[in-house]
């Protein structure tokens, strides 16, 4: 299958789809390569704090990509993957890409959880951006897409990681509520792979947490979430990942790649 590889139509493409994608590690272009699997990572922040060591086990298996933005809330995943299929995949960028994902990864539910008010994470105040009733809606219909658009795609769908006590637009707890919401939708798609990230993310984030009341996580805490990741992906793919590299190695990476990017 042709993949056009050293295209400079898909890389100008990819910068011009955000303004991180020029200067930002986790948002540089990956080049495909001709006969390995292609995996899309679908995610928020937290996603992309894992794309990284999720890449490095994969490096020289499979081809490892991510969405070009933050992923959101489930009423923006159709959005945004087509923003991304429309610009990078033939017919509509006439020397893009053609190949097949292998593996679509996926997971909203924090962005749909959060209460906000005048732009702002506000628990008090605020209002959740999805109820129950409207993620589980969105989730239906992103199935449906993901299924219809990418049909040879073996989808994975991740839990959403734990909401700690005192976060300052989440309230603690909600993260397991959606998540019984999705994996009863996941209940009528019995070949969806699920990746229990929720559960596994608890200890993790006891220990590596971003600091008191923070969804997010140290860069070992993402470390180790880029491991589950890449299992669950493994299994899917009949691949074994390579061994994860250090926190050190990987943020030796971004910063060079940062402060090259940033001075042109």
């Amino acid at each position: 299958m042709v993949i056009n590889e050293g295209c400079e139509a898909c890389a100008a493409a990819w910068r011009n789809l955000s303004k991180f994608n020029a200067t930002r590690y986790p948002f540089r272009y990956i080049e495909p390569t001709n006969g390995l699997p292609k995996v899309f990572l679908y995610g928020d922040s937290i996603s992309i704090g894992y794309t990284e060591y999720v890449r490095a086990t994969f490096e020289g298996k499979a081809d490892v990509m991510r969405l070009h933005v933050n992923g959101s809330s489930s009423d923006q995943v159709i959005l945004r993957m087509e923003t991304f299929r429309k610009a990078l995949f033939q017919p509509f960028l006439k020397e893009g890409w053609t190949f097949s994902w292998d593996v679509i990864h996926f997971n909203v539910g924090l962005h749909d959880l959060k209460y906000v008010y005048n732009g702002k994470l506000d628990k008090e105040k605020g209002k959740q951006v999805s109820t129950l009733k409207v993620y589980e809606d969105n989730l239906r219909n992103t199935i449906t897409y993901l299924k219809e658009t990418y049909p040879k795609a073996k989808l994975i769908f991740a839990t959403t990681t734990p909401v700690p006590e005192g976060e300052e637009g989440r309230v603690h707890g909600d993260a397991n509520k959606y998540n019984e919401v999705a994996l009863t939708v996941m209940k009528s798609h019995p070949d969806i792979v699920i990746n229990d990230l929720y559960t596994y993310a608890i200890p993790v984030q006891k220990e590596f947490a971003d600091g008191p009341g923070n969804v997010h996580y140290t860069a070992e805490g993402y470390r180790l979430l880029g491991i589950e990741v890449a299992n669950s992906i493994g299994n899917v793919l009949d691949i074994k990942p390579k061994e994860c590299p250090s926190v050190e190695a990987i943020t030796a990476k971004f910063n060079a790649y940062e402060t090259k990017n940033k001075s042109e």
